[in-house]
């Protein structure tokens, strides 16, 4: 099964995040499938970056998010949209 979730890299008390698709069998930090966005804790506003075709089109596969992925999605997918209508 495919998830979605965040690969921590980074160094120590500076964390960073990729967010992968990945084997759900494989280490947090193992190998995956596609590296999808980014999402960094530390800065106030927009620390994540996320590419949200090919989180929805990994989603349409069967692929399940974790919590907090898919909270970056929504969050991300509300930015778009908001992003839309002001143009």
């Amino acid at each position: 099964m495919v998830v979605l979730r965040l690969r921590r890299e980074g160094t120590k008390n500076r964390p960073f995040y990729r967010i992968v698709a990945a084997d759900s069998r494989c280490r947090r930090d193992g190998r995956f499938l596609e590296i999808i966005g980014t999402y960094d804790p530390l800065t106030d506003k927009n620390g994540e970056k996320l590419n949200l075709e090919a989180a929805n089109s990994w989603i349409q596969k069967g692929a399940q998010p974790s919590e907090t992925v898919r909270s970056i999605i929504k969050r991300a997918s509300k930015a778009a949209a908001k992003a839309v209508a002001a143009s």
